[in-house]
């Protein structure tokens, strides 16, 4: 079939000094932010070309069908397709969701406490059956304190453009008009005659917070709160012992709240502390006092404690510790539950509240592993939690735990309809020398008798970018790949905080290429340790996932069989100098600021995957985006993969799929998402000649 050839038209671009041709800006559209919200208005030679390579794609894989079948039932018959989660008790109601074998998206229950007669409050299909969608993500989903109101939001286009809708859930009328344009989160007030919600500007950035008296008109909305700087973007919450609203304005690296009390008529906003470039706070409030989780005088965060507000004398409440995370608080009448994170490994630990000690809370034998709490009911006056607890080998498990006794009893079981025995599987946690000596962990997965002596074909997943910790939990899909002898491998690579806030810090801005670093002596550790070999190992990565997978098949191609790129951030500089982009002003103290500031533009351009593609051979590539997707545009995938054709000088196969009805996260429903695995997999399994 023939290869599909974007048009090339030269553009000179030039910045401090500095000049570069790229002769596939054109692809870009001024009014993008349009095109998001109406596929019509896209450029019909691109989308000719984006059709072309989706042929392509379908053509080059067309010996994957059965396989991508056999995939798909596979990773669907490990999903316990009707099931039901934990009831919440409400004070009046418990809720919970289920799913069940024909549906692709969850139902919401409800029963009054005490009686047998339950409600269906939502149904996902029947709401996109309704609206006649082919793309339907749902934001939010909440049910007001008097229990009368459904308020939801939904994108229907995979923009994350969401509309709020509230509706009376006896009548299933709604009760006001809808709202457009909102960032998708829903808060309603305590008396339940208004709800809170964010308000998305021009340029997609959710900078104002808005109030809506239910039943009024939407010109009559007031507005609480707006963000001057384009950087900061802002949500509001209620705070655990729901006495204040809090607003939280930030961007990735900087923090200011503002809080008001539930009852003000005319709701005022106060600042708490002024943002300090660098320090990220967060103030809630239980029983009286007022904890602030911080990194300030604390690299990896701690929490201080006040009695007031207006007058705060902070103290100190939780001590910070060197590379380890503190994470925040969850309240009980008589407990607080708290989170560390160290060595990409989770512990949690709770305190009496009134003999001030405190117990880690232990899960399990396994040296790798999930835990995680939930809380059983709003009422606070209880001793009752959920524990949760998954490994990579091991499916999710739920106790009901009784933190005075510590009596825990089994409540809910992944179950895994196919067939799973963990004593099947093999879960490694071992440390890489970087290449400034920085140990690296790696989470390894391999099923037992998968031999370790270099033949062996190996996937390598990695992130690393927005401190955004991969966590080692239990995944039904992996194991198509695993039980066909493909080891597993995360890479806990700097740009995380697995190991604290530092992890991040060495991994973003002009300490990126750590990142890369890291993953490329992941690569090499795994290869010198005979769990695969040279030319046997599949990178794997999303969005700034895929800038890493960009960046590393530029530097280290010859390691690599392959590469599968989701929505991959490979036109990173491009992004980074458009400040009229979503995401770009809110990034600078993630990734720089190209434009304003030489020495980020000339790191930038060192290590961007498309201003870096090298005449020599590449591994085999294949590339997903999704036409509606805000976050990293359709259009830096579909250039990156002209000029890769343009320059590669290899037979592999080099791959473009572009979904035109989906956003950041793929395709909506439960069917759709794993459609979008097994055509990973399919891929996967094809350069390893394993089909």
């Amino acid at each position: 079939m023939k290869i599909p050839q974007l048009k090339k038209k030269s553009e000179i671009k030039t910045c401090h000094g500095i000049s570069w041709e790229d002769n596939y800006s054109w692809i870009h559209q001024d009014n993008i932010l349009e095109v998001l919200k109406d596929s019509k208005k896209l450029n019909p030679e691109v989308r000719k070309y984006l059709e072309e390579e989706n042929s392509y794609t379908d053509f080059h894989l067309s010996d994957t069908k059965n396989i991508k079948k056999k995939l798909f039932d596979e990773i669907k018959g490990r999903i316990k397709l009707d099931d039901e989660s934990i009831p919440f008790k409400d004070f009046d109601y418990e809720y919970w969701t289920k799913t069940t074998t024909k549906g692709n998206y969850s139902i919401k229950l409800r029963k009054k406490i005490g009686t047998k007669n339950i409600e269906e409050i939502w149904n996902g299909d029947e709401e996109k059956e309704k609206l006649g969608v082919k793309y339907f993500g749902v934001g939010d989903l909440e049910v007001s304190f008097n229990d009368k109101y459904l308020a939801y939001s939904l994108d229907t286009k995979g923009s994350e453009y969401y509309t709020i809708y509230i509706r009376d859930i006896k009548t299933k009328k709604l009760v006001t008009e809808k709202i457009e344009e909102t960032s998708g989160v829903i808060t309603f007030s305590l008396d339940d005659k208004y709800i809170f919600y964010s308000k998305l500007d021009e340029n997609h950035r959710p900078r104002k917070i808005y109030r809506h008296k239910l039943g009024s008109n939407t010109r009559d909305d007031h507005l609480i709160f707006e963000e001057k700087s384009e950087a900061f973007t802002v949500g509001i919450s209620l705070s655990s012992d729901d006495k204040y609203f809090f607003i939280n304005t930030s961007d990735h690296n900087t923090s200011e709240q503002y809080y008001f009390s539930v009852d003000e008529k005319k709701p005022n906003p106060k600042l708490i502390k002024e943002r300090h470039k660098g320090i990220l706070y967060s103030v809630n409030s239980w029983n009286g006092r007022f904890y602030n989780h911080t990194n300030e005088n604390a690299e990896d965060f701690k929490i201080d404690v006040t009695n007031n507000l207006e007058k705060p004398n902070w103290k100190n409440f939780i001590s910070p510790k060197e590379e380890v995370l503190i994470g925040g608080l969850t309240f009980l009448n008589d407990w607080i539950i708290r989170s560390e994170t160290s060595n990409a490994l989770d512990k949690l630990f709770v305190r009496n509240i009134t003999t001030e000690i405190e117990e880690e809370l232990i899960f399990s034998d396994e040296k790798v592993f999930v835990p995680g709490i939930s809380l059983a009911q709003r009422d606070k006056n209880t001793d009752n939690i959920y524990l949760g607890y998954s490994s990579p080998k091991t499916p999710g498990k739920t106790y009901s735990y009784n933190l005075r006794s510590k009596e825990k009893k089994l409540v809910k079981k992944e179950e895994i309809p196919s067939g799973h025995n963990p004593d099947d599987y093999v879960v490694e946690r071992v440390n890489c020398v970087s290449h400034d000596g920085r140990l690296v962990p790696l989470t390894i997965t391999k099923h037992k008798n998968t031999k370790l002596d270099g033949t062996a074909h190996l996937l390598l997943y990695g992130y690393g970018s927005y401190g955004s910790s991969m966590s080692p939990s239990f995944s039904t899909t992996r194991l198509s790949l695993i039980d066909r002898d493909i080891v597993w491998v995360t890479a806990h690579i700097r740009g995380g905080m697995e190991r604290g806030m530092k992890w991040w810090k060495e991994g973003k801005l002009l300490n990126k290429k750590n990142t890369f670093e890291d993953y490329i002596a992941s690569a090499k550790y795994l290869i010198e340790n005979k769990y695969t070999s040279k030319n046997k190992i599949i990178g794997m990565g999303g969005s700034a996932g895929g800038l890493l997978m960009g960046a590393v098949v530029n530097q280290a191609s010859e390691l690599f069989l392959g590469m599968i790129m989701a929505v991959p951030f490979v036109d990173s500089l491009t992004t980074n100098l458009d400040h009229s982009l979503p995401l770009t002003i809110g990034e600078f103290d993630e990734f720089g600021n190209a434009k304003d500031k030489k020495d980020h533009f000339e790191y930038i351009y060192s290590y961007a995957p498309y201003n870096n593609i090298k005449k020599k051979d590449y591994p085999h590539i294949l590339i997903t985006t999704s036409l509606s997707d805000n976050r990293v545009l359709f259009d830096e995938p579909a250039k990156f993969t002209a000029k890769l054709r343009e320059y590669k000088t290899d037979n592999n196969i080099l791959l473009l799929k572009t979904e035109m009805n989906a956003g950041h996260g793929g395709k909506s429903g439960r069917d759709g998402a794993i459609e979008e695995i097994a055509l990973d997999y399919a891929f996967a399994l094809k350069i390893a000649q394993k089909i």
